[in-house]
């Protein structure tokens, strides 16, 4: 498979990143969408983490039965089950 690059500067950055890690293009470009990869999963975990508590309280805060039920929310939106 071949992967064609016409921007001057991903070129550019594509080599030097392999010039840096002493890799070949194809290895380079590996790594990096590897890396990237790694960095975005590891950044929703970290979201996810930081944002727990704030559901928790939410979770605690709710009351079955008052409003937040199916049956309550399809006869507000109009809907017949």
């Amino acid at each position: 498979m071949a992967i064609h690059v016409q921007d001057e500067e991903a070129d550019w950055l594509v080599r030097e990143f392999a010039r840096r890690r002493g890799i070949g293009i194809t290895a380079a470009i590996k790594v990096a969408v590897q890396e990237a990869m790694g960095h975005e999963a590891q950044s929703v975990e970290a979201l996810a983490q930081r944002i727990e508590p704030l559901w928790e309280q939410i979770r605690a805060r709710r009351q079955p039965g008052i409003g937040n039920d199916k049956a309550f929310m399809d006869e507000m939106w109009g809907e017949d089950n």
